[in-house]
């Protein structure tokens, strides 16, 4: 089976932005890149992670580049996806921490060493932070229509319960855009995966980089 009839298989693919495009562009045989996300809101992987993980090391077998994105910048916002109320903030040192103790974990399921097609892990932060608030208004904020936003399930969900949702978390779609367009630009990464809980966010960037 090709990686896209296996994940098929699996049941692991449940939305995608253009399924014969993406079939045809894995039927050239080159490798393709693809990264997934994780928020170091601890300093361990937990259950929710997992079948992100082990995508990438799905992927990475195949013959393909594989990117762990750690959010050094997010999750300093919090990511409003499946939450009814706001995450606690963490601090630059605690996620610098967490994402230390996160990589040995990684390495279990990603092959950091392999010479022919090695796992990469890469920092938000690294990107992020050296946005000023206004630089970000004007080159990213710009392509996003405020209707859209609101319509993502992870606001529109948090808008209609008791506890509202803060611009922070509101934000948080546009620094996710972000980092698929860098890592595009960057590493020509081609695909983003993720659970549906953040199809909002994954569109999001889809969306920028069209832009």
């Amino acid at each position: 089976m090709t990686i896209l009839e296996d994940l098929q298989w699996r049941g692991l693919l449940a939305d995608c932005t253009d399924l014969d495009g993406l079939a045809q562009r894995l039927a050239t045989g080159s490798p393709i890149t693809v990264y997934c996300g994780f928020d170091p809101t601890g300093d361990s992987l937990h259950v929710g992670h997992l079948m992100g993980q082990l995508t990438l090391a799905r992927f990475q077998r195949a013959g393909h580049h594989v990117i762990a994105l750690a959010g050094g910048a997010t999750g300093m916002v919090g990511d409003p996806s499946g939450r009814s109320s706001e995450r606690n903030l963490l601090t630059r040192e605690q996620l610098a921490h967490n994402i230390a103790c996160i990589k040995a974990q990684l390495s279990r399921l990603l092959d950091f060493d392999v010479a022919a097609n090695p796992a990469r892990l890469v920092d938000n932060a690294d990107w992020i932070a050296a946005f000023s608030f206004l630089e970000f208004l004007r080159d990213v904020g710009k392509h996003f229509s405020l209707n859209v936003m609101l319509a993502k399930d992870s606001v529109k969900s948090r808008m209609e319960g008791d506890s509202g949702i803060s611009y922070t978390e509101f934000s948080y779609q546009l620094l996710q855009a972000y980092d698929f367009y860098h890592l595009r630009k960057t590493f020509n990464c081609e695909i983003q995966i993720g659970g549906s809980d953040q199809w909002g966010n994954l569109t999001a960037g889809t969306d920028l980089i069209r832009k």
